[in-house]
């Protein structure tokens, strides 16, 4: 059984004991049911432990958990549900010394936001003008609030800082020398595919910070594509509210005869955008897991729509016969289907139960994998074509590389999903195969940056 030590006073271990007794007490179960259910229960306390929450936070989350994998426990979380939403949403007085972290850690992520807003102005102090020089921000866009990102993930996970320099800082040193080396021919290319992909890699420096630079265990590599998704989502709400509220601003100042978009647009702008990337951050660390995780609450609404539009794109694209022929276009955009496809997989398995039965869902998602590697195969067919008659490019071979990496990836999860629908493997599989190939992606967006612009002669 996982054992954990108990928090000041004994608390985790007097609740557990609480829920043993509810346990006990509305079913009859023998104590080695009621065993093995606590054991259950500690170890999503221990999991959940180890990514930053309190004890007390996490044995709350812990019986939500298990509220949808046990009947008996989503009963002790709804008659307690006065108490857990209580302790989720408002701070423990009992426990000063987590108060005052959390004070503290406010105070830093506020720092951070500020200072990368900052960042962005920097430039403006050696002539790089935001209105002038928009190629130099998009290519340095992700420099200026990713290493700080990546700062305070290192700061909250406790990671040395001998090991935090020397882990997270050349990274960022080395693709702010890529992408702005001289040899690029300005606008071409290999420029703007390594732009393009300096953030993916960049994102996962974040992710071996997340991970306290544990980047070799399944589970903490689960645990950043959560937040990958959560992230994402409660930047677009920051982003559309703060839109709002900027449109509303300027229209104020318009109706009194008042000049402010340049403030607007050089400064609360790309200011508040790149500091709410760690607003959005501390969001999600904040209340990571207090309530149903939104990122695959959505994949389960947009897995049957996407399945259903890759179908009636296939059969649009058989009918039109020679697929080489397809518009560049259509080839982008079915590059982006396919990642929108590979998003949804992650999610699913990341909010999937690793003990449930085979559902309707896992059907759904059956289809989805079928559909996008049929897709990725005509598409690949397509893309060779093109590069038999034309000759290669960097756009081609970027496009070609991504494909490849979907295809090996989506193929092979369909083939551990089809097994698991058949009882000859646990979903487990399916989530393992998703954490191991992650860094695959991570390894062709590097490839991208650092290898086809010199293939190509930084054209």
């Amino acid at each position: 059984m996982v054992t954990l030590a108990a928090g000041p006073g004994g608390d985790l271990e007097a609740q557990i004991e609480q829920w043993r007794q509810f346990v006990a007490r509305r079913h009859a179960m023998a104590k080695d049911d009621v065993d093995e259910l606590e054991d259950h229960l500690r170890g999503h306390v221990a999991d959940l432990g180890r990514v930053g929450l309190t004890e007390d936070e996490a044995f709350l989350v812990a019986v939500k958990r298990m509220g949808s994998l046990d009947e008996v426990s989503q009963e002790f979380a709804r008659e307690h549900s006065d108490r857990l939403w209580r302790q989720l949403v408002l701070p423990s007085a009992g426990d000063a010394r987590s108060n005052r972290r959390a004070r503290r850690e406010l105070l830093l992520v506020l720092l951070l936001a500020v200072a990368s807003g900052l960042a962005i102005n920097l430039p403006e102090l050696f002539g790089i003008s935001l209105n002038e020089d928009g190629a130099f921000y998009a290519r340095n866009l992700s420099l200026f609030s990713l290493p700080f990102l990546a700062g305070y993930f290192a700061w909250k996970r406790g990671m040395a800082p001998t090991r935090a320099l020397g882990m997270l800082v050349p990274p960022f040193l080395l693709g702010a020398a890529l992408v702005n080396a001289p040899m690029f021919v300005p606008g071409g290319s290999t420029q703007v595919l390594a732009a393009i992909h300096l953030p993916i890699v960049l994102w996962f420096v974040v992710g071996l910070a997340y991970v306290g630079g544990d980047w070799r265990s399944h589970q903490p590599r689960m645990d950043f594509i959560r937040f990958t998704g959560e992230w994402a989502i409660y930047y677009t709400l920051l982003a559309l509210g703060g839109g709002v509220l900027v449109g509303l601003t300027a229209a104020g100042f318009a109706a009194v005869s008042v000049e402010i978009e340049p403030v607007l647009t050089e400064w609360v702008l790309p200011c508040g955008a790149m500091g709410a990337v760690m607003v959005a951050a501390w969001l999600v660390e904040a209340k990571q897991s207090v309530v149903e995780n939104m990122a695959p609450v959505l994949t389960r609404v947009f897995t049957p729509l996407t399945t259903l539009m890759l179908l009636a794109l296939l059969t649009a694209t058989l009918a039109a016969g020679d697929v080489v022929e397809a518009d560049r276009t259509l080839l982008i955009l079915v590059d982006l289907i396919l990642v929108l496809v590979f998003g949804l997989l992650l999610y699913s398995v990341s909010a999937r139960d690793a003990d449930a039965a085979p559902s309707a869902f896992d059907r759904w998602l059956l289809l989805l994998l079928a559909s996008a590697v049929v897709v990725d195969l005509l598409m690949l067919g397509a893309m060779l074509g093109r590069i038999a008659e034309f000759g290669a490019s960097p756009n081609k071979v970027a496009a070609l590389g991504l494909n490849l990496v979907l295809l090996v990836s989506l193929t092979w999860s369909a083939r551990l999903l089809v097994e698991f629908l058949r009882g000859r493997r646990p979903a487990a599989a399916l989530e393992r195969w998703q954490t191991t190939y992650l860094p695959v992606l991570a390894a062709w967006a590097a490839v991208v940056v650092a290898v086809l612009p010199p293939l190509f002669s930084f054209q």
